[in-house]
């Protein structure tokens, strides 16, 4: 089969002799409906499904016997006559084919269809037979054998049409037109000869290029043609001049009336009155005044234009009258050139509004005479030289400066950049039009409107631009886009906490009395909450002050806010001042009615603040009359408003959310906080010694520092709670939506599988438009047997199953007729006493056909018939990843740490699948043997089975490329490679032509027998209404094997299209290298260098990719998208034929498909007020779920998020876009600045910056319930982290967005609350959950040093709350220990909340038992952990990135990781973002452990572990034991490597990257070679660090080192006995003693290498890692001695010690940061001067040499410290892991938790020759010995102290006795420290209870 054709899902263009009996009036032999092959649609033509042809006429590979009726004659259509051989007709003849692809000359692309290379003597291509699918069923001899039909290619996609067909039919003759629809019968307003004309004549006046006019025209005629499918041609050119240009959705018309320019047109700019402006402007404007006083003669005109009527309603008015005398070919004209201006403007299609300017210059140009008197056409590439060229630099200069020609990237963080957006913003307002100044100082807007277009190229830009919104890295962003947040919350918080603390405000408060305040006092305390949020409000304004400049004409009036907010704030806290401190001694009643009033005011104040948006506030952009704003309104204010059920639903999401949160949190928040309050607030420690130089005063005030943290921590737990109630709701809302819907399995009205047909009939086909000739039982017959080969042929089926699934033909009763049988599986679903096994269980055939069953019961859209569907272009961007695996990735193990090839566990995943697979393989086999005449004997068959085994192991027997390419594409459509998407998306065409043939019959009868001009006739209409473009960004320099399999690509769909960059060197020596946006597809002819000649090649104006790289690729190519919509898909995602059946009614979700014939243009009539749809959102399904847990987990998030989530939040408005399958409006995305945004690292997340533009600027967002495509996810732990940290870096840049600034601060309070929540609310949560667990082990460590040194009362919470506290002078721990008890449960239930969504989304979806089983997987694999693990990254990467920057796109992994990752790796990739900061919080929690038991703490060691042991608990077999030391060695190896020559992964590179994110780097050393990366991450601004490094470590030291200093207060020791312990010295001495002998070993060893390292080296090439080692085991030994010390001198005391440990890493954390952040200077990009220091060649780094050595010393000092830190972290690290390590067959059981595959399926231990194994041997047996050394090392260090105190070997008193330093230094332990007495004392004592005598009040000596 010549080649190709017959691919993938054989788009066969080749049914032989189709019958096509099906419409013929005798039913002639072949039956009834079918058309003799089946319903020939190209798709299952016979010659690669069952065989036909040469070798079938002894039944296939069945036998005979096997057949029935319908089988025999159909199915196997048995060789009648049509087989290979040459029963093909030759091609008709195409030769006068008309084609425009160029307007004048025969196009190459016809050239190239008209060649055949798909064989035709070119037996290169021979290999890829139609088999090369694998799911192909027919075998292709070599081509010897065969006679080539003529060429079966499917045209070109530029289409060549005219193909004859022989007394032309009334339908064909319109299908000869390139654009049938706009065909010129007198119907249409302009014939596409004269629209040609128009391109034309605009190219000569303006300079445009030839290539790009060629490519505009095609898009102009695409959309004309598209419209004019479904309206009248006169009403479709209307609808799209309105929808580009004068309609009320037009950007450019909405832009025209916000910058004033119908007044500019009117009036001049010398008579408006403008707003604010700086010096050089308001300079300029006198001088334009003047100018106009000097020509009195305009006077006239311009009183005139002025008296008439200047509002917007008059212009309004005016506008549409213009519009409407506008002629069509004008609005051609315009449209023309709006399109030609945009599709050259590289980079300026981020800028919407500038293009406007740019057009309406042209525009205006046109229409002078000086533009119509032009005779010679203006030179090609003026445009782009002229306009766009200046603007593209100006952009790239921004960021990037030229050095030797390379690129190199500025070091400017966003605030420091104009971007994309600050350009634009410059056109909103008339101030910023006015600013644009010529190189002559002359300003643009004083030249006459028809003269502009000349000057543009004189503008000097550079003087024009500037900064309208400031993305300075600063937290306070927050404070200002979510101030409605923290009003709410810490209002409330405060409201709650104020009520419920009286003792706080108490004077004098006893317990035993239980004295309550006077009531002003309750009043007005709470009533302080109104000054709280006026404050937060303040604070909003002052931060908006700093990001918002102010000579932006867009930026608030905020000094008249500030103002009024300055009086809100004294109105709420004057009066309670009064009442409480100024009104004490009148009559109670004045100050009681004053707070009274003080109480309502707050509340007041709260519920505005609340509400009302940050810029709503007093005046504003909000304001619905007045010109001034109108451009911030119409860009940045027209969010759709929400309309009946959607705006109740969004109501009543929120009041549930918050009427749970606030309840819930009162009574369980405040309620249990108010006790520990009421106890802790009055208590004072009785007798306490304190330490010197502190005296007692912190300890006497430790129980109100503990309170205090005690209510940070409440307020963190308070802020969790609203997340938690959110996802609570939106679940609820969601499932309940979801039966409302129908899309859950639960319904018990839908009976999905049993009313599927008449679904598919009723939803899928456009029967309203169908003359019924047929009954419907035969069309969903083809319908459903196109779905069930197609999974067949994509081998989810075997043949046994596809039997039962198909329809079949049977004799019917009358005589001679046939009649069709429908399978039982629609009846046998819902009826139980069916056993009859349709599909395997649980596998993908099961799940696709269930939710197509389930998705047609939903309500959808009518689909329109095929021909009048829109157009619409499926868009990939593509840069590197897998396009097809390649034989050697499939069959070789990749990794050397892996222990698995790709194919065995693809085997492993699809079973089922890979039988199917072999199956084919076998008989293509075998009937190419019975080709070759080999005959088969007995013996033959027994030696085939053992002959067969090649085909189980590697799918082939043979190495010829046709068997070995099935194997390879079997495995690539279970990967994620582009293959499986192109391969997928295809299916729209496919889809599109069985559509096409089932609705349409009287199309296959009007070809009769000729099914080949029917396939091209289904070919023609599946081109026209669908395309398909790459865009390859680096195709140009693909490799020779990416080349081939984009070639591949290209033959098996010709009609794929690659759009590419091309580069041509420069043509003078120096310049810069030309750039290209070309387009190639698989009609393009092949140039001899084996590149294709593109159909398109539109000059660009310099390297396109200035940005994260994704936006820039779907930019350059977005000008070659067709037809109105866009579907955005990356390149691991997958499609199916049954969801792309359902494309028609999923694009009238668009709401565009119906129009009235109404002009847009009638003045007068009122416009229309829905908001147009910009983007229609779809489900994804993930097919890497049930990998193992970790893919699970992954597909999990990304179910709730994309499908539960993604419902409820499209209806209440808060649905953005987030690429993948969504689709876009194509007008109105790339008008309003395309598809998404390009600012490097600003916009990193490219996808969501379209949504919110679309939002904001009046776009609705939609999302469709019935349609989903397939998506990869990352597989394995390191990608999946960091595709988490990407999108946590991403989110903190949008943070810093001007977008979240405009939703923040207008949205109305219900959809500000469904953004936040939905998006950033999401990453601040994970941030506050890490933060409350920090704070929580913070006041666990406080409590825990007072309990250890108190007594704790006898509590009992049923008796008075009067009653005496016993003993006297007891601290009443117990509440706030019942207290700490109602924080775990919290924490608890935020970490496990995040399972619910999933849980519900299986419940409704799949039902209880696999909800069940899903679940217990993942608590089975420890998933929990893992959430806390990934919780942890999101908040580090959302911190560190506000902190430092550095967002950078992470190309994620997406292999499947079988793989076995290093423990160095590991521990260097997670140690920043978690490991530290685990084992702060574990060496915390060991503290709180050995003083606060409760058994609540369990859940903390899990999840704390979590912390540090996740990267390795989820490493693919980390507990193999001979493994397990092999990476033992590995790590030893990786601390020490690097010091003597530099290595890539070492510890030292390691510790050196970790601070460059601070110090920088160097600028850039030219030559050097390691000097390369571009991406460096800029050196951070102190500023940002301050916080971050500075401030947050000091305040750790103080929260650890306060309860240190209790700890070793001695509480309950009278002052007057003995000295007080020096514990401050102590302290000190622990936390500098290893840092001072660090630096002094740093010190003596860098002497000794100056002096011996120059001569040493020349003899001992190790002398610098020698040095290294010394000096870094030193620093570690040091360490295990001073924790020796600390258990010394607290004499021999646990918790003392380990609380001295915690305070002790805390200082030296701090002090290491403080140097990082403020001492070093920037670091060198290679590491010359560490190497230098230990082996002294100083020499060869110039004159560093003498500053060097100063700033090495600092890192040494650091380094050393964090050396020994590391290693003992990763030694305990390895230590944990030990008892897991011993348990027999672990590993066994530890890759069933992580790839679920059963321990049968397992994957085999890897193979090693015998040397290998006896060096393993070795090593494993040398490192398990010296890891068993070090882990009795490490337990004697802990464990013979403690034996030999309580043994009393070693007495302390004996060693200090004699000397009084070490007697201060040592802490003594107090036997006698019980200071409580059993009588009571009071004067608030019950009756009964006498006091005693008091001891006498506190004594402090």
């Amino acid at each position: 089969m010549s080649g190709y054709p017959q691919g993938h899902y054989d788009d066969g263009y080749d049914h032989q002799g189709h019958g096509d009996a099906y419409y013929h009036d005798d039913h002639n032999a072949h039956g009834g409906y079918y058309d003799n092959q089946d319903y020939g649609d190209g798709y299952y033509d016979r010659g690669g499904y069952y065989n036909d042809g040469a070798y079938a006429q002894d039944g296939g590979y069945y036998d005979a016997g096997h057949h029935d009726e319908y089988y025999g004659d159909q199915y196997y259509d048995q060789g009648h006559g049509h087989g290979y051989g040459g029963g093909r007709r030759v091609r008709d003849s195409e030769e006068e084919s008309e084609t425009f692809s160029d307007f004048t000359m025969r196009s190459e692309t016809a050239r190239a269809a008209d060649m055949d290379y798909y064989g035709r003597g070119d037996d290169r291509y021979n290999s890829y037979t139609d088999s090369q699918y694998g799911r192909g069923y027919g075998y292709r001899p070599p081509s010897s054998q065969v006679s080539y039909g003529g060429n079966r290619s499917s045209g070109a996609s530029t289409p060549v049409y005219g193909m004859d067909y022989g007394g032309a039919l009334p339908a064909g003759q319109r299908s000869r037109e390139p654009f049938p629809a706009w065909a010129s019968d007198g119907q249409v307003p302009v014939s596409k000869e004269e629209v040609e004309d128009v391109f034309i004549d605009l190219v000569n006046k303006f300079g445009f290029q030839r290539d790009s006019m060629r490519n505009m025209y095609d898009h102009l005629m695409t959309q004309l043609d598209s419209r004019a499918s479904r309206m009248t041609p006169n009403q479709a050119l209307l609808s799209l001049h309105a929808d580009y240009i004068g309609g009320d959705n037009a950007n450019y018309r909405r832009w025209y009336f916000a910058a004033h320019l119908d007044l500019d047109d009117a009036v001049g700019f010398s008579n408006m009155k403008l707003g604010k402006a700086d010096r050089k402007t308001k300079k300029a404007r006198k001088a334009a005044k003047k100018k106009a006083e000097q020509n009195p003669e305009d006077v006239e005109g311009n009183l005139e234009a002025l008296e008439g009527d200047n509002s917007l309603e008059a212009a309004e008015y005016r506008w549409k009258t213009r519009m409407n005398r506008m002629s069509q070919h004008e609005r051609v004209r315009q449209l023309a050139l709006f399109l030609l201006c945009w599709g050259e403007a590289n980079q300026v299609r981020f800028l919407p509004e500038c293009l406007c300017f740019i057009f309406k210059c042209a525009d205006d140009f046109y229409n002078s005479p000086e533009c119509q008197n032009r005779v010679e056409p203006v030179e090609e590439f003026t445009y782009l030289n002229e306009i766009i060229t200046p603007l593209y630099q100006y952009c790239r200069d921004q960021g990037y400066e030229i050095l030797d020609g390379k690129y190199v990237r500025r070091e400017r963080d966003h605030n420091q950049i104009i971007g994309y957006d600050d350009m634009n913003q410059l056109f909103w307002y008339p101030e910023g039009i006015e600013r644009i100044v010529l190189e002559d100082k002359t300003r643009l807007v004083d030249i006459p409107t028809a003269e502009r277009w000349t000057k543009l190229k004189e503008v000097n830009w550079k003087k024009v631009f500037f900064k309208t919104y400031k993305e300075t890295r600063s937290w306070f962003h927050l404070v200002t886009n979510f101030n409605r947040i923290w009003v709410i919350h810490l209002g409330a918080f405060w409201f709650f906490t104020a009520y419920n603390a009286p003792t706080i405000y108490t004077h004098n408060y006893q317990q035993q009395l239980n004295n309550k305040p006077p009531p002003q006092r309750y009043w007005s305390a709470v009533g302080f909450g109104g000054a709280l949020v006026s404050f937060i409000q303040i604070f909003a304004t002052i931060c908006e002050w700093m990001y918002v400049p102010r000579r932006w004409a867009g930026a608030q009036h905020l000094t008249k806010r500030l103002m009024f907010l300055l009086l809100v704030f004294v109105i709420n806290l004057a009066p309670g001042v009064v009442a409480i401190w100024f009104l004490d001694s009148v009559s109670p009643k004045i100050p009681l009615a004053i707070s009274i009033v003080h109480f309502f005011i707050a509340l007041a104040t709260f519920f505005f603040f609340a509400i009302m948006p940050l810029g709503g506030l007093f005046g504003s952009y909000l304001k619905k009359h007045g010109r001034q704003y109108v451009a911030s309104q119409t860009f940045t204010a027209s969010y759709p408003r929400l309309k009946g059920n959607d705006m109740w639903m969004s109501y009543g999401l929120w009041v549930c959310v918050f009427g749970a949160k606030l309840a819930e949190s009162y009574f369980f928040l405040t309620l249990s906080i108010k006790d520990p309050i009421m106890y802790l607030s009055p208590y004072h420690p009785h007798h306490c010694v304190g330490i010197k130089y502190l005296d007692a005063k912190l300890c006497r005030y430790q129980p109100q520092i503990l309170l205090g943290l005690m209510f940070f921590m409440d307020l963190t737990l308070f802020f969790l709670d609203s997340y938690l109630w959110y996802i609570i709701c939106n679940t609820i809302f969601s499932v309940a939506r979801s039966f409302y819907l129908g899309v859950s399995i639960w319904s018990p009205w839908r009976n999905i599988f049993s009313r599927l047909p008449k679904r598919i009939y009723s939803k899928v086909l456009a029967t309203t438009d169908m003359e019924i000739k047929y009954k419907p039982k035969v069309l969903i017959s083809q319908v459903w047997n196109a779905i069930i080969i197609s999974m067949y042929r994509e081998h989810l089926l075997a043949i046994d199953h596809v039997q039962k699934l198909l329809y079949h033909q049977v004799p019917s009763e009358q005589e001679g007729k046939r009649t069709l049988r429908a399978p039982t599986f629609f009846v046998s679903q819902e009826d139980q006493s069916f056993k009859t096994e349709f599909f395997p269980r649980g596998s993908e055939a099961e799940r696709r056909i269930s939710f197509f069953a389930q998705s047609l019961s939903t309500p959808m859209p009518e689909p329109l018939p095929v021909d009048n569907m829109p157009t619409f272009t499926v868009l990939i961007p593509h840069y590197s990843e897998k396009i097809l695996l390649s034989l050697r990735e499939i069959i070789r193990e990749d990794e050397p740490y892996s222990r698995v090839t790709l194919l065995e566990y693809l085997k492993q995943l699809h079973p089922h699948e890979w039988d199917c697979f072999v199956k084919d393989t076998k008989i293509l086999a075998d009937e190419t043997s019975q080709f070759n005449g080999d005959e088969k004997n007995e013996k033959d068959a027994a030696k085939s089975k053992i002959d067969d085994l090649p085909f189980y192991c590697i799918g082939f027997k043979s190495a010829a490329p046709e068997y070995t390419l099935r194997t390879r594409i079997w495995s690539s459509l279970r990967s994620q490679t582009l293959y499986r998407t192109i391969s997928g998306f295809m299916n729209y065409s496919r889809a599109i032509k069985l559509l096409y043939r089932v609705e349409n019959p009287e199309v296959v009868q009007m070809f009769g027998g000729n099914s080949e001009k029917l396939e091209r006739e289904l070919e023609r209409m599946a081109r026209r209404k669908f395309k398909i473009c790459v865009s390859m960004q680096r195709y140009a320099k693909f490799t020779k094997e990416e080349r081939e399999n984009t070639e591949f690509l290209l033959r098996a769909y010709p009609d794929l299209q690659i759009a590419y960059l091309d580069e041509e060197p420069p043509a003078n020596e120096g310049e810069e290298p030309r750039l290209y946006s070309a387009l190639i597809d698989g009609h393009c002819e092949l140039l001899e260098n084996g590149m294709r000649k593109p159909k398109f090649r539109i000059q660009l104006s310099g390297n396109p990719i200035l940005g994260d790289g994704k936006s820039d690729n779907q930019n350059h190519s977005i000008i070659f998208y067709r037809g109105e919509y866009i579907q955005v898909i990356d390149a691991n995602q997958d499609n199916y034929l049954e969801e792309c059946l359902k494309i028609r009614s999923v694009l009238a979700e668009f709401e565009e498909l119906t129009t009235d014939n109404v002009s847009p243009y009638t003045p007068g009539i009122a416009s229309a007020s829905e908001a147009p749809v910009a983007i229609l959102g779809a489900r994804e399904y993930i097919f890497s779920e049930n990998i193992g847990v970790l893919g699970d987990v992954a597909a999990g998030k990304e179910q709730t998020f994309g499908t539960l989530f993604a419902r409820t939040l499209a209806q209440i408005g808060g649905k953005l876009h987030y690429g993948h399958p969504d689709f876009l409006n194509g007008i109105f995305m790339t008008t309003r600045g395309g598809i998404s945004k390009a600012q490097k690292g600003l916009h990193l997340n490219e996808d969501i910056y379209a949504g919110m533009n679309a939002m904001i600027r009046g776009g609705r967002i939609k999302h469709c319930e019935y349609f989903q495509c397939g998506k990869g996810r990352d597989l394995g732990f390191g990608s999946i982290l960091n595709f988490t940290t990407k999108i946590g870096t991403g989110m903190g840049e949008q943070m810093l967005s001007r977008e979240y600034y405009y939703l923040g601060t207008q949205l109305p309070l219900d959809r500000f609350l469904s953004f936040y929540y939905a998006h950033p609310g999401f990453h601040i949560n994970n941030m506050f959950i890490m933060l409350s667990v920090q704070m929580f082990m913070i006041v666990l460590i406080n409590l825990g040093a007072l309990k250890h040194e108190t007594i704790n009362c006898n509590y009992n919470s049923d008796l008075p709350v009067t009653d005496p506290l016993m003993p006297t002078f007891c601290a009443p721990l117990t509440p706030v220990i019942d207290w700490v008890n109602r924080c775990v449960i919290s924490i608890f239930i935020v970490f496990f909340i995040s399972f619910v969504p999933l849980a519900v989304q299986e419940l409704t979806e799949r039902g209880v038992w696999r909800m069940a089983t899903r679940l217990a997987k993942h608590f089975g694999s420890f998933s929990f952990m893992f959430e806390v693990f990934v919780c942890q990254i999101y908040a580090n990467a959302v911190h560190q990135n506000l902190s430092f920057g550095g967002a950078r796109y992470i190309g994620t992994g997406r292999g499947f990781a079988t793989a076995r990752i290093p423990f160095g790796v590991l521990y260097s990739r997670f140690a920043g973002p978690s490991i530290y900061a685990g084992s702060r919080l574990l060496l915390m929690l060991l503290f709180s452990t050995s003083t606060t038991w409760t058994a609540s703490l369990i859940w903390f060691w899990v999840s704390l572990l979590a912390l540090c042991i996740s990267p390795f608990l989820f490493n693919p077999h980390q507990f193999s034991w001979n493994d397990f030391f092999i990476d033992y060695r590995d790590y030893i190896r990786w601390l020490s490597r690097g010091n003597s020559r530099s290595h890539a992964s070492s510890w030292i590179g390691f510790c050196r990257l970790s601070r460059t994110r601070i110090t920088g780097y160097k600028r850039k050393l030219l030559g050097v070679p390691s000097e390369k990366g571009s991406g460096d991450v800029p050196r951070a601004r102190i500023t940002n660090i301050f916080f971050s490094e500075i401030i947050a470590p000091l305040v750790l030291v103080g929260v650890t080192i306060v309860p240190y200093f209790y700890i070793n207060s001695r509480t309950g020791v009278s002052r007057n006995e003995d000295t007080t312990p020096d514990a401050i010295i102590r302290i000190a001495i622990v936390a500098f003693g290893p840092i001072g002998i660090n630096a002094g070993v740093a010190g003596a060893f860098f002497g000794m290498a100056c002096c011996m390292g120059p001569l040493l080296s020349m003899c001992c090439k190790k002398f610098g890692a020698v040095l290294a080692a010394i000096a870094h085991a030193v620093s570690v030994i040091i360490l295990l001695v001073i924790f020796e010390v600390m258990f010394f001198l607290e004499s021999w005391s646990w918790p003392r010690c380990v609380m001295g440990m915690i305070a002790m890493a805390a200082i030296q954390r701090f002090f290491y940061k403080l140097i990082i952040s403020l001492a070093l200077t920037r670091e060198f990009k290679h590491d010359q001067s560490n190497i230098a220091w230990w082996t002294g060649k100083w020499y060869n780094m110039g004159w560093h040499s003498l500053s060097q050595p100063g700033r090495e010393f600092l890192c040494k000092i650091t380094e050393l410290g964090y050396f020994s830190a590391d290693f003992v972290i990763g030694h305990i690290v390895l230590f944990v892991m030990l008892p897991a390590l011993c348990i027999p067959y672990v590993d066994k059981f530890h890759s069933v938790i992580l790839f679920w595959l059963r321990p049968s399926r397992q994957i085999r231990p890897p193979i090693y020759s015998l040397k290998q194994s006896k060096l393993r041997k070795r090593r494993v047996v040398r490192f398990a010995i010296l890891y068993f050394v070090m882990l009795v090392l490490f337990l004697v260090l802990l464990i013979a102290p403690l034996i030999a105190r309580n043994l009393g070997v070693v007495n302390l008193d004996d060693i200090a006795g004699s000397n009084d330093l070490l007697k201060e230094l040592l802490q003594p332990l107090d036997k006698n420290n019980n200071d409580t007495m059993s009588s009571y004392t009071g004067s608030g004592i019950p009756k009964g209870m006498e006091p005693v005598a008091s001891p006498g009040t506190y004594k402090f000596l």
